[in-house]
């Protein structure tokens, strides 16, 4: 479980996109957190050097789980939509967090280090046990796969679910 604040959560690779926020965080030709018009209607993911964000359907407690492969596993075919990128992690250290939590507070995973893929899959879920606040939107489970890769392969929507929303 992770509290998606503001209807997403984060995966970084914290150091290097800290750095990187650094000399970026004043852009006014960037979007914060990756979220372009394109992210938020279409792919669903805001991708930044460093960093995805993944929107979420609600804007409170929302199941979770990342996994590390070694190679690119199947597509789960119970997912309503499902998108790729590639995430560079060279620390091969990834924090999880919201906008609302530290990201030091949030759990964290050992990946190998360098240049990943990463699956995103919208799975519909029931309910989780945790309390939701009983807010809007449907549930899912946002399974995200990470996977070595040699080389830069871009954002790719592999399956277009129907639009979500927080209500």
């Amino acid at each position: 479980m992770i509290d998606a604040d503001h209807g997403q959560f984060y995966v970084q690779d914290l150091d290097p996109y800290d750095a990187w926020i650094a000399e970026h965080a004043m852009d006014p030709d960037l979007a914060p957190a990756g979220w372009t018009n394109e992210a938020v209607y279409v792919h669903r993911i805001g991708v930044e050097p460093h960093s995805i964000s993944v929107g979420t359907a609600r804007d409170d407690m929302v199941e979770s789980l990342i996994t590390v492969h070694t190679s690119a596993p199947a597509t789960d075919p119970a997912a309503e939509h499902i998108v790729e990128t590639d995430l560079d992690a060279p620390t091969g250290r990834l924090t999880m967090s919201s906008p609302g939590t530290d990201p030091a507070d949030g759990p964290s995973l050992t990946v190998p280090a360098g240049l990943l893929r990463v699956r995103v899959s919208y799975v519909p879920a029931e309910p989780p046990s945790a309390d939701t606040n009983g807010g809007p939107g449907d549930h899912f489970l946002y399974q995200v796969d990470l996977w070595p890769s040699d080389q830069p392969h871009g954002l790719v929507i592999v399956k277009q679910g129907p639009e979500i929303s927080a209500g």
